[in-house]
């Protein structure tokens, strides 16, 4: 990749002002839109939270950005007052009622590639603001552009959510083909999720598909996280404005979210005994 992923890389990767723990970057990304990428990045920083992490949700589609449409927040300022010099990252960061914080995308702004140099030397100044996160969630935007790119780049983890949908599929395996292609990070952790499963065996059966056409064409390791069930819970939480994990946190989506967060975090997901049983038969052919 370019110099500025390096340079991104190099901020987001540093380390907590006790200089004891690092940052964990995880770039949500997808082949195209529709695929409920914004919602889950929201609802894996919940999940996150409820375990002790300190977690900042950063929206960074710079043109259609929506994850404080989803949280039912108007943000007085966004990215773009920051690329201006008109704010900080400081002061545009904002605290949730949900234990999280998010920063804003701004609008009019489709790739980080298109910003001066010195616009795009404040925007990776002002990313260090960041680093006293336990966990970074960063929204991408759909499709592969460079500020896609960018931020994969310098991610410890990139999760590719796809549907059983065949674009969907299709685009997903574009996106890992060209981060193959494009991104030198041999440390990056590339993981797939299925959203929007009907079943156990529709998930795997997808995650197979991508899994094996990437190892066969492109020689990459792809991981198969997981997946998160279709329920009509999910679109009601999105009408509502509230994360679905919120809204019902024993619903079925809210627990395949719960147990993505263990499986990132190599701990096993603990609940009571009832909830406890149901995701051992949940996960159970996983």
């Amino acid at each position: 990749m370019t110099d500025q992923a390096e340079q991104l890389r190099e901020i987001m990767r540093s380390k907590t002002s006790e200089g004891t723990s690092k940052t964990r970057i995880i770039a949500v990304a997808s082949g195209k839109g529709g695929v409920g990428k914004t919602n889950l990045s929201i609802n894996l920083a919940l999940a996150y939270a409820n375990i002790g992490k300190k977690v900042i949700v950063m929206d960074a589609d710079l043109g259609l950005a929506n994850v404080n449409v989803i949280l039912g927040i108007i943000p007085k300022y966004n990215l773009y007052h920051v690329i201006r010099k008109q704010k900080t990252m400081k002061d545009i960061i904002l605290d949730t009622n949900y234990g999280i914080q998010i920063v804003a995308g701004a609008s009019g702004f489709s790739k980080i590639a298109n910003l001066s140099d010195e616009e795009r030397d404040v925007f990776i100044e002002e990313l260090a603001e960041l680093s006293n996160a336990d966990v970074i969630i960063i929204d991408t935007s759909a499709g592969v552009s460079n500020n896609v790119l960018s931020f994969i780049a310098a991610a410890d983890d990139a999760l590719i959510v796809t549907t059983p949908e065949p674009t969907a599929i299709t685009d997903a395996y574009g996106i890992i083909k060209i981060i193959a292609t494009e991104i030198d990070n041999m440390n990056l952790g590339l993981k797939l999720i299925v959203n929007r499963v009907k079943s156990v065996t529709e998930g795997k059966k997808v995650a197979e598909r991508v899994i094996n056409i990437a190892g066969q064409f492109l020689n990459l390791k792809v991981d198969y996280l997981g997946y998160v069930y279709e329920d009509p819970i999910v679109s009601s939480s999105v009408i509502k404005q509230k994360p679905f994990i919120v809204v019902d946190p024993n619903s079925r989506p809210a627990i395949c979210v719960k147990h993505l967060v263990g499986r990132l975090e190599k701990v096993e997901f603990k609940e009571g005994s009832g909830v406890s049983k149901f995701i051992k038969r949940l996960f159970k052919r996983m």
